[in-house]
């Protein structure tokens, strides 16, 4: 087959989860035999398009600034989805897999998909409903009416969790997209030996409002009222990096927190995990949360929060992790009890994480798309 998966940030150029799916994705796609190209800003110097690990990457416009203010720029959205369409209409593909977020560049590739009579599949990632007034206020109203636009688009959806799939059936009442989850390298993981750089507590996530980094900064100034000893770890990047560096200023904890910027190799990711003992990521929007399972994955039991949004949740039990409302204080008594017994808790972190091996979940979305290819050549 010759794919077509959009994303508006390329991994890894830009790290976080969705990119990272989306670049596992396709690195094992093309492993499959298939000619798989990625079209996003371009992030890279010299040419438009090159190849990377055997995939096709098309820089279709400059990279621009994603943040102003702590939120998502309009404006990045409505570059990348203008600048996309002719470039898919250069092209004829078997099939376009477009994420959904940005939406814009959703909409260019129904376009695309409509005047080349190719097969369209939309991944949702996170469905947001009412929470867009919460985002940006009164104009949430557009951006809710833009995400129903694109749900009314009659093709295929697929949900990256449980959570987005029944949040999707709800907000839209149509029928739940099909549910692919995230995977993770597990053969990788299992070769990566762990960081000299020891810490007690590990949060890893983009510096934006609703992981609530400067929460886990305050309920670690209560837990080490109790352990002095205790470390914490931060890693990642985002328009909140300048006030949780006030914040940890502010409260004396410059000796004790760290904050690194996203790391290079995801390896040293894993590494920074299997040195630490607990992982937190209060997360109030997630659509699954890949670094809690990765950190599963490396044997940490895992400390997030009760919220509709939060897909990590799902992956949580009494034998992998706890789950703790939106207060510096239970937080602080959540990771508590995860540091008390993350020993014990190590087993079954690792064993839950078995069954999210990417080279299986990869046969699964290829078999889709080929069903859905074979539906439509039908219909023709």
């Amino acid at each position: 087959m010759k794919i077509a998966i959009i994303s508006d940030v390329i991994y890894p150029y830009v790290k976080g989860g969705v990119e990272k799916r989306v670049w596992e994705l396709a690195v094992r796609l093309s492993r499959r035999g298939h000619d798989v190209h990625l079209y996003g800003m371009k992030f890279w110097e010299g040419n438009d398009i090159i190849n990377r690990e055997g995939i096709v990457l098309h820089g279709v416009c400059p990279a621009t600034h994603l943040y102003s203010h702590g939120r998502r720029t309009i404006g990045e959205a409505l570059i990348f989805g203008a600048a996309l369409l002719p470039h898919l209409l250069r092209q004829r593909f078997d099939i376009i897999d477009c994420q959904q977020f940005p939406y814009f560049s959703a909409i260019s590739s129904r376009i695309a998909s409509l005047i080349r009579r190719t097969p369209l599949v939309i991944t949702w990632i996170e469905v947001w409903g009412d929470y867009w007034y919460d985002y940006l206020g009164a104009l949430g109203m557009f951006g809710k009416g833009i995400e129903r636009i694109i749900a009314s688009f009659h093709v295929p959806s697929i949900a990256i969790s449980a959570r987005t799939a029944s949040r999707f059936r709800t907000v839209f009442r149509k029928d739940a997209p099909c549910v692919f989850l995230i995977g993770i390298d597990i053969p990788q993981i299992l070769r990566v030996q762990p960081s000299p750089e020891h810490s007690n507590l590990l949060f890893i996530g983009r510096l934006i409002r609703e992981k609530n980094a400067d929460l886990v900064i305050r309920a670690f100034k209560l837990s080490i009222e109790d352990n002095p000893c205790l470390r914490l770890s931060i890693i990642g990047n985002g328009p909140e990096r300048e006030a949780l560096t006030a914040l940890i200023r502010d409260l004396s904890l410059e000796n004790r927190v760290v904050i690194h910027d996203f790391f290079e190799r995801h390896d040293e990711v894993i590494a920074r995990m299997k040195s630490s003992e607990v992982f937190v990521l209060p997360s109030t929007r997630e659509g699954f949360g890949i670094t809690a399972l990765e950190a599963l994955a490396c044997g940490l039991p895992v400390v997030t929060v009760d919220h509709p949004a939060n897909a990590i949740r799902d992956l949580i039990t009494e034998k992998t992790g706890f789950i703790c409302t939106l207060s510096a204080k239970d937080l602080a008594d959540k990771i508590h009890s995860a540091i008390e017994n993350h020993a014990e808790m190590k087993a079954a972190c690792i064993a839950s994480a078995q069954s999210f091996d990417w080279d299986c979940i990869t046969a699964d979305v290829e078999e889709y798309y080929r069903s859905i290819m074979e539906k439509q050549s039908t219909q023709k």
